[in-house]
């Protein structure tokens, strides 16, 4: 350290100090922020988290916290306080704004400066980004219109109603604003933050198009004042002597032309650089202030001076004031009578003996004023005066003489309506001109302190229009002519913008001022809703639109800009304000709905996490103020609200289906928990009526060691069975120890619900002993009332061999207590022979052996699984046995019978059976029963237990008499080692293992004269009859269900459960064993 001080610092400032003190004191400064420079790396912000699970891959110190021994060994997952708190003190997340893009755009190639601390205020960060965003183009362009036609009642009603809807939705945003840090992406990112990805998404997307349709009509509007006010010959298209349709179609095209190509220059000026439309921001708030000081000056002016701004009547009908300059017919010059250039717009020629229009030769003329003053009263324009499209404008109180049956010639010379106007199309127009509201909150990372500034800015900048708009309806009802509000495009003030000619000192304030205002809105809306696509697209939520996530090297959004260069085209192409306005209306409109939504939803559930800042807030606010975007919605325009919607639920559905899966702790899990936990409270309260009772089945599968599902079929049968609707859990044991297989168990949990991808919930349960852990899943799965009823297992197809000597104990437990929890039970055996979920069936049937009642189980699942394409063209069959003393017919009958009342469709069969025992059922039981005896008695090796399996298999196949069948198949034949897991070391029923000694030939013989058990014989002979019945019937059937008889309740005689079981269902293809769960499931009842 000495050295290195007195290198870069003593030795220097010798040599310094002789030229000048301060050269030293400089050059020490700067050596020092090179050195932190170096210190703290590239100077380029990471994105990291400070709070649990955050590993640090490059940390070269330990812990030196030695008073925290106690907890060292868990620092690296678990921060300390002190730690913790250093981490949110520099913690940043926020991304670089368009500011940020531009200064990396121009020190590209050098290294990049570090984001500059946010230093904006309340003012400019936040309320005159909302005014200049809320004051626009309608206010210039349709507020006096509106007035005319609605009047000062319906006019302040239009405007009251679309206020008090941004103020509602101000302070739900503010309270969302103040719950946290809001970065780039404004009402974008509040909803998916609040609402889930899906609602977020949605919503992210229309109120981009809603931002992109505003740069349309800011375009449009832009056009309207150049082509009409500014340069009227500047149009393409000319519409001198057209008159109609044939003039509205030209007026369209020139909006297409200009649009065009402004929208062109526009999308060039935002590719080159947005900082350019950063400069000039300051210039067009600037306009938008100045124009309307200027309308207010002009209000005040007109109550001791009105402007002079006559309007020319004939009859009562509004003239078009343009090819003349005296409002008469007539006039006196030099002692005579002489024409005006008035009547030779409706005269043949310039003389008094001239033919002219009768309408003109019927009335008067007549000159009003058309700004009377403040002073003038509001009477005359309090009431509303909607017109059809291509009606006259016409001046109330004025005589008029009209021919009857006459039409109506020269009518390019009248002011006519240029749309139907109504009430609702007023609202749809007007509500754009009170958006803008969220400028704030997508600046909030260039904000001192968003959580103060956001609720403050945003609602005095809604107030302050809310005054403007509100003063305005009623000044411009008390300061101007009907016929001049009325008069949309000032046709009757010499072409001057109606708000214009209130204006002081001159019209060109507000013509200038609104021209540029637009221009500067339609170069905002172009920059930011780019950014918001890009912000949607980052995010990954919608999968085709993550192209438009990429731009230029300093984060530019290029292609989502060209996408809303073509979709702001669109709306250039309708070319028309007053169409535009309400498609944005509706886009608008539902953003701030899901705005009140999410206020509403937060505030409701309570969460831990909704702690706003902003507590002037309640959730009636919020619902209010949705209930009113959602009725304006349809106000606006009922058509156009359903396909707002519609394309909102498209995306929603295609997020849900397609999107990526994003985990944002929104108010929508917040719902369905509180929703979920509400559901489980009420099925509490007892269980289901038979009429709701639905298969909820536990799945139980063996994983392999890699932990992939030995049997995916067993998976598509539960796909297959959830026609019901019903829980679906899908459960697997896992053997070792829970601190040491726990990893194991969740890689477990991810790989049982992508197998055949179930819809349910999965369970591991991770135990020492196999045995136990299938017993937990049974007793444990589920919450609540939400438990399963049914369980689902295969059957162990492997239980006769040696090295799978426990799975028959552990079924046969299973079915022990499935039957005690009172639960039912399926069993198909053949697993992999079963379809899946791909598969069809186009002929076939499913076969129903109904043994013994067991609450409906056999007589529901067939319905159930026929709900599923891949059994629906199989038809379904009953089988029932009848004893010797049943009648077989009534059986039948009554069995129809029971199936129409439970409107199932399904052929009827009673089959009998033979009641003899055969002798060949006396030997199958005799040498199951040795078997069993033999690896009771003697304690076999593994070589002497294959030589006395071997022993039993020569005598079972030299029959002692010749009336014996055939011994039946292979597998069948001997299940040899499934009494070898009768067997223990020194347990065997109660009973010590007897000493090898016991082995005589003595003993040997006297097992061979053995005489079998009857209990035991007559199960024998139960499982061969029946067999031979079903496989004679149902060996082609598609499926065959039949009733699972339980285990004796004698634990001596278990092992032999299974050979009965191997018994009935030999030759059997696909077999699904049912034992039912001891109450109905079924009923006739409605």
């Amino acid at each position: 350290l000495p050295i290195i001080f007195t290198v870069l610092v003593e030795e220097p400032c010798k040599l310094i100090r002789a030229q000048s003190p301060w050269s030293c004191v400089a050059y020490a400064v700067t050596l020092m922020i090179y050195l932190c420079f170096l210190l703290t790396g590239d100077g380029n912000p990471k994105e990291s988290s400070p709070f649990i699970n955050s590993t640090d891959p490059e940390k070269n110190q330990q812990y030196d916290g030695k008073n925290m021994a106690l907890f060292e060994e868990e620092m690296d997952t678990i921060p300390m306080v002190s730690s913790l708190l250093s981490s949110l003190a520099n913690y940043s997340n926020l991304p670089q704004g368009s500011k940020e893009h531009e200064e990396a755009e121009n020190n590209e190639g050098s290294r990049k400066k570090p984001v500059q601390a946010p230093r904006m205020g309340t003012l400019m960060g936040v309320y005159l980004p909302c005014l200049q965003n809320i004051l626009g183009v309608i206010l210039f362009l349709r507020m006096t219109w509106m007035v005319g036609i609605g009047g000062v009642i319906e006019a302040f009603i239009i405007v009251l109603m679309c206020c008090s809807t941004t103020m509602l939705t101000a302070i739900s945003m503010s309270a969302i604003a103040t719950n946290g840090v809001v970065p780039a992406g404004g009402s974008y990112y509040m909803i998916s933050r609040s609402l889930g990805p899906e609602f977020g998404g949605a919503v992210g997307i229309c109120f981009y198009l809603g931002t992109t349709f505003a740069g349309a009509m800011y375009i449009l509007g832009c056009i309207e004042i150049l082509l009409v006010y500014i340069v009227p010959q500047a149009a393409v298209f000319k519409m001198e002597g057209l008159e109609g349709a044939e003039a509205e179609a030209a007026m369209l095209n020139n909006m297409r032309v200009y649009g065009t190509l402004v929208l062109s220059f526009m999308a060039i000026v935002v590719f080159v650089g947005v900082n350019y439309v950063n400069k000039l921001a300051l210039l067009f708030l600037a306009c938008v202030i100045c124009s309307i000081l200027a309308v207010y000056a002009g209000v005040i002016k007109t109550a001791f001076e009105p402007p002079i701004f006559p309007v020319c009547v004939l009859g009562n009908r509004t003239l078009v004031w343009k090819g003349f300059d005296v409002c008469a017919k007539v006039i006196e010059r030099e002692n005579a009578t002489v024409t005006t250039q008035l009547w030779r717009l409706f005269c043949d020629s310039e003389f008094l003996n001239a033919t002219c229009d009768s309408y003109f030769v019927n009335n008067n003329i007549t000159e009003i004023q058309g700004i009377p003053g403040v002073m003038s009263g509001i009477l005359q324009n309090l009431f509303g005066n909607y017109m059809d499209k291509g009606s006259f404008i016409e001046k109330v109180g004025l005589p008029a003489t009209v021919e009857p049956d006459s039409i109506p010639t020269n009518t390019n010379r009248y002011v006519l309506a240029d749309i139907t106007s109504f009430f609702t199309m007023l609202v749809g127009i007007y509500f754009p001109s009170v958006t803008g509201i969220m400028a704030g909150s997508n600046r909030s990372g260039d904000l001192q302190d968003a959580q103060k500034s956001i609720p403050i800015g945003t609602i005095l900048a809604i107030t302050t229009t809310s005054i403007i708009y509100m003063s305005s309806v009623i000044l411009f009802g008390s300061c101007i002519e009907g016929t001049v509000l009325r008069d949309k495009f000032g046709e009757a003030v010499r072409g001057n913008l109606v708000i214009g000619t209130l204006a002081w000192p001159s019209p060109w304030v507000i013509v200038i001022g609104s021209f540029f205002s637009t221009c500067g809105a339609g170069l905002q809306s172009l920059t930011g809703a780019p950014r918001l696509l890009q912000a949607i697209a980052r995010d990954g939520i919608v999968p085709f639109l993550r192209v438009f996530g990429h731009g230029k090297a300093n984060g530019e959004p290029t292609w989502a800009l060209l996408l809303t260069a073509c979709i702001c085209e669109s709306g250039i192409l309708i070319a028309s304000l007053d169409n535009v306005a309400p498609i944005l209306s509706m886009f608008f409109l539902m953003c701030y709905m899901f705005v009140n939504l999410a206020c509403a939803v937060q505030t409701l559930l309570r969460t831990p996490n909704w702690r706003p800042r902003f507590k002037f807030y309640h959730w009636t606010l919020s619902f209010l103020g949705m209930s009113l975007c959602l009725s304006l919605m349809f106000i606006c325009s009922w058509y156009y609200a359903i396909v707002a919607m519609g394309i909102a639920s498209c995306i929603y559905k295609y997020i849900e289906f397609r999107g990526a899966e994003k985990e944002w702790g929104d108010g929508i899990r917040g719902l369905s928990l509180s929703a979920a936990r509400f559901a489980l409270m009420r099925l509490e309260e007892g269980p289901p009526h038979t009429k709701n009772w639905r298969p909820q089945i536990l799945v139980l599968v063996s994983m392999d060691s890699e932990l992939n599902v030995e049997q995916p079929r067993l998976l598509s049968l539960t796909n297959q069975l959830k026609a019901g609707k019903g829980l679906t859990i899908v459960g697997t044991a896992l053997e070792g120890t829970y601190l040491e297989n726990h990893p194991q168990g969740q890689q477990a949990e991810q790989k049982l619900m992508e197998a055949e991808k179930v819809k349910g919930f999965c369970q591991v349960v991770i135990s020492s002993n196999m045995r136990d852990a299938t017993s937990h899943l049974v007793q444990a799965g589920g919450l609540g009332g939400l438990q399963h009823n049914t369980v689902l297992a295969c059957w162990p197809r492997n239980w006769k061999h040696a090295e799978d000597h426990q799975s028959w104990r552990n079924f046969i437990e299973l079915v022990r207590e499935t039957t005690a929890a009172s639960k039912a039970l399926l069993v198909p055996k053949n697993i992999s022979a079963f379809p899946s979920n791909g598969e069809r069936f186009t002929e076939g049937h499913i076969d129903v052996w109904w043994i013994v009642h067991d609450g409906g189980m056999l007589m529901l699942l067939p319905f159930l699984l026929r709900q599923h394409k891949v059994w629906r063209k199989c038809k379904m069959r009953i089988f029932t046995v009848a004893q010797m003393d049943d009648n077989s017919i009534q059986m039948k009958k009554d069995l129809t019978t029971f199936l129409y009342h439970l409107r199932i469709d399904a052929a009827v069969e009673v089959v009998e059976m033979v009641i003899d025992i055969s002798a060949y059922t006396y030997e199958k039981t005799l040498m199951m029963e040795q078997r069993s005896q033999i690896l009771k008695q003697i304690n076999l090796t593994k070589t002497e237990r294959e030589r006395e399996e071997q022993l039993i298999h020569d005598k079972s196949t030299n029959p002692p008499t010749p009336a014996t069948p055939q011994s039946p198949s292979a597998d069948a034949e001997t299940p040899s080692t499934a009494i070898q897991m009768t067997w223990t070391e020194a347990k065997c029923d109660g009973e010590q293992a007897k000493p090898i000694g016991a082995t005589t030939p003595e003993a040997i013989k006297d097992l061979f004269n053995m005489k079998p058990n009857q209990s035991n014989l007559r199960r024998m002979h139960t499982a061969l009859r029946l067999n031979e019945v079903i496989v004679k019937k149902s060996q082609e059937a598609k499926l065959v269900l039949l009733n699972m008889p339980g285990p004796p309740k004698n634990r001596s005689g278990e092992e032999n459960y299974m050979e009965f079981m191997e018994v009935l269902t030999e030759g059997l293809n696909r077999v699904l064993l049912v034992r039912g769960g001891g109450r109905e499931v079924i009923t006739i009842y409605s």
